[in-house]
């Protein structure tokens, strides 16, 4: 019998038995990715993919927190997406860092800033009125029919943000967590089990990065997926004005872990680069 035969045959006879195999399918599309596949500049634009619109939401028609502002995709055609409450910090309004709310939803997510019950709320207050303004938005709230309640996440800034690692902590059913800037008195988070990203700023004098944002990151269990930004000479005051390395990355954390979608996870792992990054660390791969 020929050579090429003798192969022939005896790769066959090796399939049939199960030794060989093809090549492995591709990993399968998140049913939950939404939008186009991202590229450094859709992220670094003012605007992403996604029309939206807003609607306040009065303090007198919730409860658990001070009312605020929704910002939702205009479209439904691909489907419901996933949900982020947002707080401000201490003695802000969420006018302060407003501009994250149609960022952020642009991209394919319904987001809720959030007006604090007192401009004075500590932040497991601030936790706990996260928590309570994502249940409104997923029960109760006019878009609601646009939300899989099963895909949510918090961010916050100052307190804000260590209101987000409190709600972090107290629903572990979290898809994602972004402190910005967070300060909060408790330094260790090893319960945590929500991917979380922090977000600091080199020269934040208030809640300065090496006793709060890099505490905070240390503590959190690498299991949880966690990630630590820290933009070059930044203050503590770095999102209450445009910040595109903030957008990017915030943006990139959410896609990947409350769509799912590991398209982004190229903006996670190495990690952003440049003069504006003073360090990054993250629990590379993400998957």
């Amino acid at each position: 019998m020929p050579a090429r035969a003798v192969r022939l045959a005896l790769a066959a006879t090796l399939l049939a038995a199960g030794v060989l195999t093809g090549p492995a399918p591709a990993q399968a599309a998140s049913p939950y990715e939404r939008g186009p596949a991202p590229t450094a500049a859709i992220l670094e634009a003012s605007r992403g993919p996604f029309a939206t619109a807003s609607q306040s939401v009065s303090s007198l028609s919730v409860t658990g927190f001070g009312g605020g502002v929704i910002y939702y995709p205009t479209s439904t055609s691909e489907g419901t997406f996933g949900a982020i409450a947002i707080s401000p910090g201490y003695t802000a309004a969420w006018s302060s860092i407003s501009w994250l709310g149609p960022r952020i939803a642009s991209h394919g997510f319904v987001v809720i800033g959030i007006e604090t019950n007192t401009r004075f709320d500590q932040p497991d207050s601030r936790g706990r009125q996260l928590l309570a303004a994502l249940d409104y938005l997923t029960e109760r709230s006019s878009v609601r029919s646009r939300i899989d309640s099963s895909r949510l996440a918090v961010a916050g800034h100052s307190m804000g943000g260590g209101g987000t690692l409190e709600a972090a902590s107290s629903r572990p059913s979290l898809q994602a967590a972004v402190p910005l800037a967070p300060w909060n008195t408790d330094k260790s988070w090893s319960e945590l089990r929500v991917p979380t990203l922090i977000i600091g700023g080199e020269s934040d004098t208030v809640a300065p990065v090496a006793t709060h944002s890099v505490p905070f990151y240390t503590s959190i269990p690498a299991s949880a997926e966690k990630a630590y930004l820290e933009l070059n000479g930044a203050s503590h005051f770095f999102p209450q004005t445009v910040n595109t390395p903030t957008a990017r990355q915030m943006v990139a954390w959410l896609k990947r872990f409350v769509d799912d979608d590991t398209r982004y996870e190229q903006f996670l792992c190495p990690g952003p680069s440049g003069s504006q990054i003073e360090e990054y660390r993250n629990t590379c791969p993400s998957y």
